[in-house]
């Protein structure tokens, strides 16, 4: 479906950034990967992404430095010819209440979280208005749409990535690029595992109820959203189906929202 269009998909050497990475692989996309990792296990990410029959490149650029957002587009350029879709799902945490937040966490979170989907887009926006197609899709959360106690920066920086997400998807109304966010409730990455065996040891139980207990306080399917159905979803919103589709905030969130 997609051969021939390059994907550039960032903070995708693991959890939801690599499910949608493998999901718009399986259509024939180009990836252009970004994230965190050893050299072993960046080569395997590339290895399991080529074996669908595509073309990767790896840049480990850091998301919170735009003139290295830069040189990652730069690349993308030389080696594919621009981007076609991006997907920006880079993304870190920290939690603590508004007074005691480390200034330096903040920064960070809105720079990683919120500016380099500014960055990105910036960059990719002019080669696809030249082609008259592209695909942006913000990788949001259900915290871009209610808040938690202890989260104030994330949820700062997924409130503006959906800001963000409604500009430029008015910006391109009258093209072929479109603009839209999905926005995940939990979702058993690497990072939400590391809140389970600490809810785990604090709680001393075993792991699954503490996974039913964090799922109970917010998400009540009791059940994680999946890799790669955020994936499909993200393949979706790439289709002429989804033409018009714009400017989206689409919870994946096992009726988090709904209460």
């Amino acid at each position: 479906m997609f051969k021939g269009k390059t994907a550039l998909v960032t903070g995708s050497t693991s959890g939801i950034g690599l499910g949608i990475a493998h999901a718009l692989a399986a259509e024939g996309a180009n990836l252009v990967i970004n994230g965190f990792g050893s050299p072993a296990v960046i080569q395997q990410v590339e290895l399991d992404l080529q074996a669908r029959g595509v073309r990767t490149l790896y840049h480990a650029a850091d998301m919170s430095q735009p003139a290295a957002i830069e040189q990652m587009l730069n690349a993308a350029s030389s080696v594919f010819g621009g981007i076609d879709i991006l997907v920006n799902n880079a993304g870190i945490q920290h939690v603590a209440p508004i007074e005691l937040f480390p200034v330096d966490r903040w920064d960070a979170i809105i720079a990683i979280n919120l500016s380099s989907a500014f960055h990105t887009t910036r960059l990719a926006l002019p080669a696809m208005k030249r082609k008259n197609w592209g695909r942006i899709i913000n990788i949001a959360s259900v915290h871009g749409l209610v808040a938690s106690a202890d989260k104030s920066a994330y949820v700062a920086a997924k409130h503006g990535v959906i800001g963000l997400t409604k500009a430029v998807a008015l910006e391109t109304a009258q093209s072929n690029v479109t603009c839209n966010a999905i926005c995940p409730g939990w979702v058993l990455t690497p990072l939400v595992q590391q809140q389970v065996d600490a809810r785990a040891e604090r709680e001393k139980t075993d792991l699954q109820t503490a996974k039913t207990a964090l799922l109970a306080e917010k998400q009540p399917s009791l059940q994680f959203v999946t890799p790669e159905q955020l994936g499909a979803l993200a393949v979706f919103l790439c289709t002429p189906a989804a033409d018009q589709v714009r400017g989206a905030a689409w919870n994946v969130d096992g009726g988090w929202y709904a209460q």
